[in-house]
């Protein structure tokens, strides 16, 4: 690809500064599988001369994760140690704090034909482990960042008639489009681009919405209630400390907490999901009082269930998110196979957990009083894509007026 290193630069200096943003002092933790080491050291380099006090990267990689979870012990992949969860807990109590970037490279069939419910187990384990992490992420008292690199098994998932190496090249291009790298200044394309998301999160929150209808000509048909107090929110995202990143990149949602007992209708999938490293496709799903009461799925409905068994509030919903069929993520016309991207090309709601931050002063309540307010609690946050070419969503607001966010799938304000 011409001018590829001078591209991946860019995009390394962008995910560091914008997407995470360590600040002078802090300690920056790369997640990053072996294949991405080139972007990683870039990273690294980027992270330092921001400032970064240290930068300490763990690497992963796929086919080790797949043979640990063919062939170990349910009791030994389930055995986890104090140091697993330390190690980003030292840094987040230490004086500097700590920041945290995921650098992917999916394979979105990495557990392709291996026992789907011994998966759903170690990871809900897993999850239930790290929970005390999960409270500094949710509740943005960190910064954060997910940003995504090709690997050989998603590029061919995505372009089967290429060879690997054109495969590769492609997705990289893509990737680098979707990610507004390619016009050469992609700080600057970013900032145009979130303040258009901005513009649209204030008119939201001033139409002071109860709840927003779905509806669309292949069936779904859904009513979301909003928790009390719900906020809008767009892509950046603030620290406890003031710190501005973005959590996913890309990123072209507005979105909020649904109350987790406002929530009824049917409501059917448009994009097939990844979970737990195999796909769910053209699934439905049916609400009553904000719970799932019936489920479907031409391909992984065993997969879906398990999902939805995960814990009490994996059946609610901690999630809705407005993105148009303008996006360029669904205009590129591609199915990434990747939730990071595919959520950003479609409407979306999540089974799981519900953000803090979107409902007022909610990253200084409690459970308790998040509850209260429907907010719903869980160990899983799973977005799915809900959004069609010709989503009609209206919103109905506290003083009986109905609005019209989207016509024929983009956005109406």
């Amino acid at each position: 690809m011409e001018n590829f290193d001078e591209l991946l630069k860019k995009y390394a200096d962008f995910i560091v500064r914008v997407g995470v943003n360590p600040q002078p002092g802090q300690t920056l933790i790369i997640n990053c599988p072996l294949e991405g080491a080139p972007l990683a050291r870039l990273c690294v380099r980027s992270a330092y001369e921001a400032g970064a006090r240290d930068v300490q990267v763990n690497w992963n990689d796929n086919a080790v994760s797949r043979s640990r979870m063919e062939l170990g012990s349910e009791e030994a992949l389930t055995d986890l140690k104090p140091w697993q969860l330390r190690r980003y807990l030292d840094y987040a109590e230490s004086e500097g704090g700590v920041c945290v970037l995921h650098l992917i490279a999916d394979d979105p069939e990495v557990y392709a034909g291996l026992d789907s419910a011994k998966i759903s187990r170690v990871n809900a384990a897993n999850r239930k482990f790290m929970a005390p992490w999960q409270e500094y992420t949710m509740n943005d008292r960190v910064q954060w960042s997910i940003a995504a690199m090709p690997s050989a098994p998603w590029a061919k998932k995505m372009f089967p008639d290429l060879d690997t190496d054109a495969a590769i090249e492609k997705l990289w291009k893509l990737i680098f489009d979707v990610c507004r790298v390619t016009g050469g200044d992609p700080v600057g394309e970013w900032k145009a681009h979130l303040d258009r998301l901005m513009t649209l999160r204030d008119k939201m929150n001033a139409f002071d919405l109860e709840s927003v209808h779905f509806k669309s000509s292949n069936g779904t048909d859904l009513t979301v209630g909003l928790a009390d107090k719900a906020s809008w929110e767009s892509a950046a995202s603030k620290s406890e400390k003031g710190v501005v990143f973005l959590p996913n990149i890309p990123t072209e949602e507005v979105f909020t907490a649904p109350h987790k007992d406002r929530v009824e209708g049917v409501v059917y999938g448009t994009k097939p999901y990844v979970f737990n490293g195999q796909l769910i496709k053209d699934f439905h799903v049916t609400f009553k009082d904000g719970k799932v009461v019936e489920h479907g799925a031409e391909e992984g409905a065993d997969l879906l269930g398990q999902l939805l068994d995960t814990d009490e509030g994996a059946r609610s919903i901690g999630e809705v998110a407005l993105v148009p069929a303008s996006s360029p993520i669904n205009r590129s016309g591609k199915l990434f196979y990747s939730t990071l991207f595919d959520e950003n090309a479609a409407c979306h709601i999540a089974f799981g957990a519900s953000y803090p931050g979107t409902t007022a002063d909610g990253t200084r309540l409690s459970k308790e009083e998040l509850l209260a307010r429907g907010m719903n609690q869980s160990r899983l946050h799973e977005d799915v894509m809900i959004g069609a070419e010709d989503s009609h969503i209206t919103g109905k607001c506290r003083d009986g007026r109905t609005v019209t966010l989207f016509q024929n799938g983009v956005w109406a304000l």
